[in-house]
């Protein structure tokens, strides 16, 4: 398998990708949010511009018949746990793995928004793993269109589409769903999002995400301007020498877009 190697665009989700999904599942509005705001990390990359990733040691040791064990136990190991530090850290553990057998360390990493194994990439629509690895760097709206193909290979939808939030919980989350009480929050948060006003701003919510690739932390990526996002992004305007304002519109979007560097790449050597 040759080195992989790809652009880490990190582009926010758009109304198209919500539209995507919410077509493709035959779900309202209310409840794609009520997916997206329980089942994912609120953002899909780390201020790095990486793709949020976790990497389980012990799916690795499995994938690859324990033959890396006894040399590189951090990264092989037939018992779950040992991940360290979240974040980029997660990357220094997979580029390990990735040196031992690059295939199998994709495979046993989960992925972006919805937190998607590698493994599933040919279930869930993907050629490869490693075209699931270059769709999740490029875009949320990839990460999404991941998760609703995931959806899709579970028979979810119908579960989605009747709110029926106990069976979809626990095949999403698994039989212990009750205990982190995965149910209720999806209920909780699809009669909240039942209202629209109440619904996350796609406006602001690229904005947050694109302050804090800049490194201006809004304090989470939720679509609603809070004091943190302000503070971000007056932090933000006053480093660039701009007005500081109080609304996130055309103009503050644009300043935005324009200071973000150009995407990094993703590799493995």
């Amino acid at each position: 398998m040759a080195t992989l190697t790809c652009s880490c665009t990190a582009t926010p989700m758009t109304a198209n990708g919500l539209q995507f999904a919410m077509d493709t599942l035959n779900i309202d509005a209310a409840t794609l949010w009520a997916m997206v705001f329980v089942e994912t990390h609120g953002c899909g990359y780390f201020a790095s511009r990486r793709p949020q990733i976790l990497f389980e040691r012990h799916l690795f040791s499995k994938n690859t018949g324990g033959q890396f064990d006894a040399a590189a136990p951090d990264v092989s190991n037939p018992v779950a746990g040992g991940y360290g530090q979240g974040g980029d850290n997660q990357y220094t553990r997979l580029a390990q793995a990735y040196a031992l057998n690059a295939e199998a360390a994709l495979k046993s990493a989960s992925w972006g928004l919805g937190q998607i194994l590698g493994a599933h990439a040919a279930n869930i629509g993907f050629n490869s793993v490693d075209e699931m690895v270059t769709a999740m760097a490029a875009s949320e709206d990839q990460q999404l269109q991941a998760v609703v193909g995931f959806i899709q290979w579970q028979n979810l939808q119908g579960a989605l589409q009747q709110q029926n939030w106990a069976a979809y919980a626990k095949a999403y989350n698994g039989v212990d769903y009750a205990k982190n009480q995965y149910d209720t929050r999806l209920s909780m948060a699809y009669t909240l999002f039942k209202d629209s006003s109440k619904r996350p701003d796609l406006t602001v919510r690229s904005a947050q995400m694109l302050l804090y690739l800049l490194g201006y932390d809004p304090h989470g990526v939720d679509g609603s301007v809070g004091a943190h996002t302000l503070t971000a992004l007056h932090n933000f305007q006053a480093a660039h020498g701009q007005t500081l304002s109080t609304e996130i519109d055309d103009g503050v979007m644009a300043s935005l877009i324009a200071a973000l560097p150009a995407a990094i790449n993703l590799s493995f050597v």
